[in-house]
């Protein structure tokens, strides 16, 4: 694999990582129901994590990602950058109150979105070669058109829906896309991460 100047040990660190911090994302998320409202503050920094680490993972890929598909990896990799962004805001946003968790999951939601079309491009990418396992390449397609549904919560952000009493179904629909992040993506990225580290 072409990592330009990044060892594939050090990509598949970052991949790992990347999963790594997703699954704690998941563990703070639930001791926040369970055990103490407080350790919501670490999922959401760990929300923005997860859209860094993510850039950073694209990077590491952008060589090869270029040598396929030379647009599609151009945009797609403005596309993730969009989405450490989103996710950024949306962590800033009920970190310091300025909303609650419900807008403040919107804009995650999108900016997780973005990374799943930036995961959906390359792994497409990837199809026709025989640098990645085809299973691995079709996982990540699904993961990414998942974590794509996070795209139904723009009408929630533009109509600045803040409170689970006032979402529409369509809306809801959106937090599906937390499945594709929290679920699939880590899986993924681990998946990956030991591939290239086992060569």
């Amino acid at each position: 694999m072409t990592t330009s100047t990044f060892s594939p040990s050090v990509v598949g660190w970052t991949a790992i990582v990347t999963g790594v911090t997703v699954i704690l994302a998941v563990i703070f998320l639930i001791l926040m129901y369970t055990v103490n409202g407080r350790f919501g503050t670490v999922n959401d920094v760990l929300n923005a994590m997860i859209g860094i680490l993510s850039v950073a993972l694209a990077w590491m890929l952008y060589a090869e990602h270029h040598a396929r598909s030379p647009l599609v990896s151009q945009i797609g990799l403005i596309l993730v950058a969009v989405g450490a962004i989103f996710t950024i805001v949306g962590s800033i946003l009920i970190i310091f109150r300025f909303t609650d968790f419900v807008l403040a999951g919107w804009y995650t939601g999108v900016g997780n979105a973005l990374i799943g079309l930036w995961l959906v491009a390359f792994c497409y990418s990837m199809l026709n070669s025989d640098v990645l396992t085809h299973s691995l390449v079709v996982f990540g397609i699904v993961t990414g058109a998942f974590m794509a549904m996070g795209f139904l919560g723009i009408p929630g952000i533009l109509a600045r829906v803040d409170t689970m009493e006032s979402l529409p179904w369509y809306l809801g629909v959106g937090y599906f896309g937390f499945l594709g992040t929290y679920v699939l993506y880590p899986i993924w990225t681990i998946w990956f991460g030991r591939i290239l580290l086992l060569r």
